[in-house]
């Protein structure tokens, strides 16, 4: 992070925010927008880095999908090779005399067949070797299928904050000073409860002769809620005890800092505590804007409506 010396000396840096003070030690940002830590990890190989379960469990649906229909079309594919080089006829079933292709396709769906214990009985293994192979890719089959159902399950099953926070902060008015905003929202038919904020605020700041990252836990205007229903627009007050107190358009546009945002509610649907993360550079801090309104009562007055679709809607305003 760049060098800055504008900081407000009346605002107290934390030494728990779990990264280091050293900024020549990082590179970019310390959270990504998703909430994932922008760190890669080397010195080990590369398998013994990956949590396959994690892995299977986080990656994107049509992803996962394919390596699904992958591993299925694969494996039958080199079972179908075995009993083809073993000899089509150890395959009772199976014309000896067509071309080569249409052999190798039947032998391909006898495989499916195996793998997935269905067997319609038209083609069947002959020989001590053929059935040994056929023996092997049922359970192969058996197997794969458990840990498919097992992922799928996970995948459905695992509580995940279905919260989306607004792409950029604002610093906007606030009760005749400035303050810093940020807003999220429930996105899910999901119900959470007592949801809890922390912000921290990044910076690379001189100490003396040299640069050291520093961190302020940004205090709030509120920092729980009972209930998160609506959009929820996170505040921190700018006054005179705050770290970005005094730090003008031109001093967000110079200075590299970085706002980080840790959530958590309680999800009545899973029973469990649920946490979502981001993060905010200065650059993606808009200054001398509002959000504008999410939610409206509709046109007879029986109940509210969220749009989702204002969660980045703003407003160019004066400041104090």
């Amino acid at each position: 992070m760049a060098l800055f010396n504008k900081v407000n000396t009346r605002a107290q840096a934390t030494d728990s925010s779990g990264f280091g003070t050293n900024p020549g030690s990082y590179g970019g940002r310390f959270i990504n927008k998703d909430g994932s830590a922008n760190i890669r990890k080397r010195g080990m190989s590369r398998l013994s880095r990956i949590s396959w379960y994690h892995t299977m469990l986080e990656m994107p649906r049509w992803k996962f999908l394919l390596i699904l229909v992958a591993f299925y079309t694969g494996v039958n594919f080199i079972f179908a090779l075995v009993y083809y080089g073993i000899g089509i006829q150890y395959l009772d079933g199976i014309d000896a005399t067509g071309p080569e292709w249409i052999k190798f396709g039947k032998a391909y769906f006898f495989s499916a067949q195996t793998f997935t214990t269905v067997g319609y009985g038209h083609i069947s293994p002959n020989g001590f070797f053929t059935s040994a192979v056929a023996a092997t890719e049922a359970l192969t089959g058996l197997l794969s299928f458990a840990i498919a159902t097992g992922l799928f399950y996970g995948r459905f099953s695992r509580p995940k904050a279905y919260l989306k926070f607004s792409d950029k902060a604002l610093i906007a008015p606030y009760k005749g000073i400035t303050g810093l905003m940020l807003r999220v929202v429930p996105f899910k038919n999901a119900d959470l409860l007592d949801a809890e904020v922390k912000v921290t605020l990044a910076m690379s700041v001189s100490d003396g002769e040299k640069a050291v990252n520093k961190f302020y836990v940004l205090e709030l205007e509120m920092t729980k809620i009972t209930s998160l229903s609506l959009s929820w627009t996170l505040v921190h007050p700018i006054t005179e005890s705050s770290p970005l107190y005094g730090m003008t358009e031109t001093d967000f546009q110079k200075a590299d800092g970085e706002v980080i945002v840790y959530m958590r509610a309680f999800d009545d649907m899973y029973s469990a505590t649920v946490a979502a993360r981001t993060s905010y550079t200065f650059d993606e801090i808009e200054y001398g804007a509002r959000f504008n309104m999410m939610y409206f009562e509709n046109e007879d007055n029986t109940i509210t409506e969220l749009h989702l679709d204002k969660l980045n809607s703003t407003t160019k305003v004066q400041l104090p």
